[in-house]
């Protein structure tokens, strides 16, 4: 449980760290292409705070050309904490392809705590975009 509290607090001040570190975003709104570029390749980092901060980031900005790299990590990941971050990225960034992802995610993954969780990421973006579509 200790060891899972500071993996936390160091995902977290990593994140923490990369948004300041980047700028967040461009006077013009938009995440700039080198922040883009430095993510994608955190993914691939053997560091496990930075890959997860950066898998996190990712869906944060709604990167859709990280989709893949975010469907590898998902089903790659040795730990459940990494992929429940690939899953909940890839629920942000919302196409077809990667709440798909999240969907299959939920009934094949081996742990049943990322099973649970694509779980409920999945049906709470279900429910929120039927609401939408009611409006």
């Amino acid at each position: 449980m200790k060891k899972q509290v500071v993996m936390l607090v160091a995902v977290l001040l990593l994140g923490a760290t990369s948004i300041f570190a980047s700028g967040k975003k461009s006077n013009d709104g938009v995440i700039n292409d080198k922040a883009i570029k430095n993510y994608m390749i955190g993914l691939k980092s053997d560091n496990v705070g930075l890959r997860f901060s950066c898998a996190y980031l990712l869906g944060e900005y709604k990167i859709e050309k990280a989709i893949i790299p975010l469907m590898a990590m998902l089903h790659n990941e040795k730990t459940e904490e990494g992929r429940i971050v690939a899953a909940l990225s890839l629920i942000k960034i919302g196409t077809g392809q990667s709440i798909f992802a999240v969907k299959q995610a939920a009934t094949f993954d081996k742990s049943e705590r990322v099973r649970n969780l694509c779980s409920l990421f999945y049906n709470h973006y279900a429910v929120s975009n039927s609401s939408e579509s009611e409006l």
